[in-house]
């Protein structure tokens, strides 16, 4: 056992045993090499359930990462343009002025459809088609390419219905086809859990009471703020644990279900000829940064990756709002899985403690 996994599995082992997580898996590779799989806690507290490191954890946006891998795949294979138009592929898109609207727009979060509509349910989250109609049909808050907005719930539609109608296939199958089976990883990274693989997946538990935030506070989040009756943050629709256990969203294309050492492999395999170097350097260099008008922070956005994570200038990847991570250092060739079933929102100290000590 190597220093680094005695020094990781001491600090989650410490974390599960003070009570501060639940489960946790953290895994990091170095060209091609998994250097790090540590594996703490159970994953369903109600059996006792162990979690393992084959363990698929519901990780939020960290799989907005996985679905821009997806779509750079398809580039490389040339089924896919970043400039082309999204009409090209989608031509309902181009409602309301959108028929301009690319698809590195789509990846840069500049495209300006960042809300659903602000009644959406859970079920209407799990309806792929009724989502999609829904944005294609929707008015921009803003000219594409002219400002940038996390886009935190359209996103997936997005890029994963332009995946769609460039392939043919689902995103959950092309993900499959071009990326988790050649790598190994079918049973560990999914964009839709296949129903029978369901028992397998952690139990995610909230950290806490959900807090009640007042009328006039949500008005002036913009995360919260509604635009002809459309918001980035439904409230009906937060992922908290509720959310995040539901069948239905966990096999739909919609969700994302994976273990910290597949999101690992998947970060290291872009490192390491999945795409070529250039378009690597392409998607991790800056297409769009500035003033975020959905988070209300300032921004940096490769294609379909957040940029200067953990305040590292080389750093690409996702953080997802429960606390989980996938993420890579272009400095170093380090990518890194971190994930765990106690959903703390907003809150990011593991992510934090477990980058200090592999990075």
């Amino acid at each position: 056992m190597t220093t680094l996994q005695k020094n990781v599995q001491a600090a989650i082992d410490e974390l599960v045993g003070s009570g501060a997580e639940r489960g946790v898996q953290v895994a990091v590779c170095r060209n091609g090499e998994l250097l790090v799989d540590a594996v703490a806690g159970v994953a369903d507290p109600a059996t006792g359930r162990a979690m393992t490191s084959d363990t698929p954890v519901y990780v939020t946006s960290t799989g907005k990462g996985v679905i821009a891998t997806v779509a750079h795949v398809l580039a490389e294979r040339g089924a896919l343009a970043y400039d082309a138009p999204i009409v090209e592929y989608w031509p309902e898109f181009g409602a309301h002025g959108k028929d301009k609207a690319t698809v590195r727009q789509a990846l840069s979060f500049s495209v300006g459809v960042p809300g659903v509509p602000v009644d959406s349910t859970p079920e209407n989250l799990a309806d792929w088609d009724g989502m999609c109609a829904t944005i294609a049909a929707a008015k921009p808050w803003w000219e594409p390419g002219t400002q940038i907005g996390y886009h935190p719930q359209t996103f997936m539609f997005i890029v994963g219905e332009i995946v769609r109608r460039a392939s043919g296939k689902r995103i959950s199958q092309v993900l499959l086809d071009e990326v988790a089976g050649p790598l190994g990883l079918a049973d560990e990274l999914y964009l839709a859990v296949p129903e029978a693989e369901l028992p397998r997946l952690a139990v995610i538990e909230d950290s806490g009471p959900a807090m009640e935030l007042p009328p006039e506070m949500l008005e002036s989040m913009p995360f919260f703020r509604v635009v002809d009756g459309f918001t980035a943050a439904p409230l009906r629709a937060l992922p908290d644990a509720a959310y995040s256990n539901r069948a239905d969203i966990l096999t739909s294309d919609s969700g994302a279900s994976m273990s910290a050492r597949a999101i690992a492999r998947t970060y290291d395999a872009l490192q390491n000829g999945l795409i070529s170097p250039e378009r690597l350097a392409e998607v991790t260099s800056v297409a769009a940064s500035g003033d975020d008008v959905v988070s209300g922070m300032p921004a940096a956005y490769g294609l379909g990756f957040a940029l200067r994570l953990l305040d590292r200038e080389t750093t690409f990847g996702w953080f997802g709002s429960g606390g989980t991570a996938g993420f890579a250092d272009l400095a170093t060739g380090t990518s890194v899985g971190i994930t765990k079933n106690v959903a703390a929102a907003g809150e990011f100290s593991t992510v934090q403690h477990i980058a200090s000590i592999v990075l």
